[in-house]
């Protein structure tokens, strides 16, 4: 029996304290003439703490020392905030400078600004865990921002995110950020790979390896191949593609830098299906995030804000939720009614096989998408290869995805010891953050409390493990078309196999009555299961040219 039934959220880690230091002085660019600076309910002002964190355990180490320049990656205000005319009109007569806007109304396009945390209800562990990750990484990007509707979880992803990237390992950092730009691109994910290319030449990376895949070094040209196949098609990695990789003579990978290419792909495939799955918007000091145009009356400025004038004017769907209520209802009910049936009997392995088949092959008639194809840009496909090379719809041609069974290789048992032996500590922080998403519960549906959601999360994790021929033999995949519906089969499916593809109206139309906050929950759980799915089938290909 897998152990991921098992999974226990106790325990599991949190981001490691960092040693961090704020800025004390409001910046020129915030004062006003004849004003004191705007007392601002801001990141900046949470990023203000007088005391350092110590580190709790043992430090890690940089691999290298961080970058001098760092004065230039300071928040300012005008990085969070809209700017009325008259301030802005101040601000141009003093300072002669343009204040950039930004072009969404924060993080997300999906959900609501005044939904996602407001810093002056932080809670001491987040304003923590975001001082971490400002220190460790001079900003607090959207895509943490949107994940702080669950802390326990964010401090887990971004601990590893940090180590991935910044402590030492097999592989140079200006690698590493090159494959996470790589890894990006397969799903046109623009708003990671302008994030990496920044970071790629922070840390001295050489500028033309960014006019196209065939620039990079050859050593790095042909990891594309399974960049390609596992962002895609995963089930096609052999033991052969690692071999080429291995024992290429003069640009050849050792193990332990392909261990840690490999989970870099993998967590930057599923990162792009976190970002596109939750609508997330580029920061104001992206080439894409800002504008010069003139505000609309509707937004509001900082000094709005300092005054506490802000009003948000944003959909309250409130009394669409009370509609919809009965449709929690019967999702807790069904819930009940297979919790009886489990008590009452037990399928056989020839039923279980069979429920499973049938799910496999309906997933595959499930259709993602009734747009046009995404056709990525210049700017996007120079960063891979074979840019007609996608996720492929087997019921087409009558195919079907091959059965991995979990009994045979599952990430307990093979994958997590093969990491950790090869790229020490790795494989007990990917455990960590599988597990904390997987058991990740409030005990709430919508309005409902008190209410075990292990049924529903496994029936999800179970889904996207099935659309990627994974197979439990202790799961009775007959309980997935009782619990998920078809328009939420359709957000899995697309924002797994193909994120780029994913709209408003995919995000809308699944669990209408739900809190952002769940929808988000449930995109962590999308991406964690796609992650450990993928890295399923590199670890076995790994195990088997190893042995």
């Amino acid at each position: 029996m897998s152990r991921r039934g098992r999974y226990s959220a106790e325990g599991a880690a949190t981001a490691d304290s960092l040693p961090a230091t704020f800025p004390h002085q409001c910046p020129k660019e915030q004062r006003l003439e004849g004003k004191e600076p705007f007392k601002l309910h801001c990141f900046y002002s949470l990023l203000r703490g007088k005391k350092q964190r110590r580190n709790g355990g043992n430090e890690m180490r940089h691999a290298i020392a961080p970058s001098p320049n760092v004065e230039n990656n300071s928040i300012a205000v005008t990085d969070l905030f809209k700017i009325c005319t008259h301030c802005e009109r101040l601000t141009k007569k003093d300072l002669g400078i343009r204040i950039p806007r930004p072009l969404g109304s924060g993080p997300s396009r999906f959900i609501p600004e005044k939904e996602i945390l407001q810093v002056s209800k932080v809670d001491a562990r987040t304003q923590a865990i975001f001082e971490d990750a400002f220190a460790a990484l001079h900003r607090l990007d959207n895509i943490s921002l949107v994940m702080s509707f669950h802390p326990q979880y964010l401090g887990s992803f971004l601990r590893t995110q940090h180590y991935l990237l910044q402590m030492d390992g097999p592989l140079p950092l200006h690698y590493r950020h090159y494959i996470c730009i790589m890894a990006a691109a397969r799903h046109q994910c623009s708003y990671l790979v302008n994030l990496h290319v920044n970071d790629f030449l922070q840390v001295g990376g050489n500028s033309k390896w960014l006019n196209g895949l065939n620039e990079a070094p050859q050593k790095l040209q042909q990891l594309g191949e399974i960049n390609k196949i596992l962002a895609h098609r995963p089930w096609l990695l052999t033991k052969e593609h690692i071999e080429h990789l291995l024992k290429t003579e003069e640009h050849s990978w050792s193990l332990a830098e392909l261990i840690h290419a490999v989970v870099l792909l993998t967590h930057y495939h599923s990162l792009s299906s976190f970002t596109f799955g939750c609508g997330i918007m580029p920061e104001i000091n992206c080439d894409s995030g800002h504008t010069f145009r003139p505000p609309s009356l509707s937004r509001y400025c900082a000094c709005d804000i300092a005054n506490g004038n802000s009003h948000a004017n944003h959909h309250d769907d409130l009394s669409g939720n009370q509609e919809m209520c009965g449709e929690v209802e019967e999702l807790m009910e069904r819930m009940k009614q297979l919790q009886e049936c489990r008590d009452d009997e037990e399928a056989s392995q020839e039923e279980m096989a069979t429920r499973f088949e049938k799910e496999k092959t309906e997933s595959m008639l499930v259709v993602m998408s009734e747009d046009e194809e995404c056709v990525p840009s210049r700017d996007i496909s120079r960063h891979f290869e074979d840019t007609s090379y996608g996720y492929q719809d087997f019921s087409r041609r009558g195919e079907q995805v091959p059965t991995f069974r979990a009994q045979d290789y599952s990430w307990e048992d093979h994958g997590f010891s093969l990491v950790n032996r090869l790229y020490p500590d790795v494989g007990q922080m990917l455990d960590e953050k599988f597990q904390m998403a997987y058991n990740l519960t409030y005990n709430t549906m919508a309005t409902h409390k008190d209410v075990d959601t292990s049924m529903l999360r496994r029936a999800i994790w179970n889904y996207i493990h099935c659309m990627f021929g994974i197979r439990y033999d202790d799961y009775d995949y007959g309980e997935i078309n009782q619990l998920l519906d078809r328009s939420f089969k359709i957000y899995i499916k697309t924002m797994v196999c193909s994120p780029e593809k994913t709209t408003k109206r995919m995000y809308e139309s699944f669990w209408r009555q739900f809190q952002h906050s769940e929808k988000v929950h449930v995109n962590l759980l999308l991406m964690e299961a796609r992650m450990q799915a993928e890295l399923l089938y590199a670890l076995r290909a790994i195990t088997r040219y190893m042995t």
